[in-house]
């Protein structure tokens, strides 16, 4: 079942349009450039806030160019121990965040908001806890000769070769590939949408 009218999606994610598209969803994508808060920006965020705030910052960027639309921000925050790892800014990054992330277990919280034809908003986010294999230096230059990860918080995709790097996943999949589905499917059905 699709929805009435289009949805706008407030992300270039092809994850998240993939997501969207398994779910049923009818959607355009509305990619916004927006000031995201990372770094000493995102000093004292939990997890949860830093990913709902993102996400509000795209979703208001869309809505002002989409009134009367439904538009949905989102936004994916890996997180260990009070530690965010973003998108890496370079091979050898991505190289760092997964000789950090091995043997480990972080969380994975993807933060979204809803803006409906009125302006009021739904805000939620959910939260999945990742364990990684231990990793062979190896193992690290095979993944990352495989798998384009710079577009991907902390360096890594769950839904590419995620088997050769994750032992253990605890919570929704497709939370860590970029979209609470299955939180996401409950809030638009709540709205008579899905």
């Amino acid at each position: 079942m699709t929805l009435g009218r289009r949805l706008i999606l407030a992300s270039g994610s092809p994850r998240r349009r993939e997501l969207l598209t398994e779910l049923g969803v009818d959607f355009e994508v509305e990619t916004v450039e927006v000031h995201e808060l990372e770094g000493d920006s995102a000093r004292g965020f939990s997890p949860g806030e830093l990913a709902r705030e993102n996400a509000r910052r795209k979703a208001a960027a869309a809505a002002e160019r989409w009134p009367g639309r439904l538009v949905l921000g989102a936004d994916t925050v890996v997180a260990l121990e009070g530690r965010f790892f973003g998108k890496p800014d370079s091979p050898e990054e991505a190289r760092d965040f997964l000789r950090e992330l091995s043997g480990r277990t972080h969380e994975v919280t993807t933060g979204c908001v809803l803006v409906d034809t009125s302006g009021e908003t739904e805000v939620f986010h959910e939260t999945t806890r990742v364990t990684f294999r231990v990793l062979s230096e190896e193992t690290i230059a095979r993944y990352l000769a495989d798998v384009q990860v710079l577009d991907k918080a902390g360096g890594y995709a769950l839904q590419e070769r995620g088997e050769w790097i994750v032992e253990r996943v605890e919570g929704s999949r497709s939370n860590v590939i970029g979209l609470p589905v299955e939180a996401l499917a409950r809030v638009l059905r709540k709205r008579g949408l899905l």
